[in-house]
């Protein structure tokens, strides 16, 4: 959990249907997408993000009789090279003529709050 005050840019929370760190200022979970609050009517709508980026790619299993096993992983660094994050998403085996595919991306959304977080 975040050591940011609740008010704070890049405060966080934890989804109460996924469990999943997300955003203090998400409506919408970005990883189960089950609202997490709704807007007053009253309110202003929430500004849309930008997609800063947006990589897809797909694996297959190599050309050997036998099952192989994979390994995804998601590394976050700052701009010092220090790792702010290392999660495993997923492990699985693919079997002659199995493939995956893989989909990463990265929103920016402007805060609310204002301020700034440092690590």
């Amino acid at each position: 959990m975040s050591a940011v005050r609740p008010g704070a840019a890049g405060a966080t929370r934890v989804c109460p249907h996924c469990k999943a760190e997300v955003l203090v200022s998400s409506a919408i979970c970005p990883g189960c997408q089950h609202h997490l609050r709704f807007n007053a009517t009253d309110a202003k709508p929430e500004v849309a993000g930008y997609p800063a980026l947006r990589v897809e790619g797909s694996f297959q299993h190599p050309v050997v009789g036998q099952a192989c096993e994979y390994t995804v992983v998601i590394a976050l660094t700052n701009e010092r090279g220090e790792r702010l994050a290392r999660q495993v998403v997923n492990v699985g085996a693919l079997q002659p003529g199995e493939s995956r595919s893989v989909s990463l991306s990265v929103e920016i959304l402007p805060s609310a709050a204002g301020g700034v977080r440092r690590n």
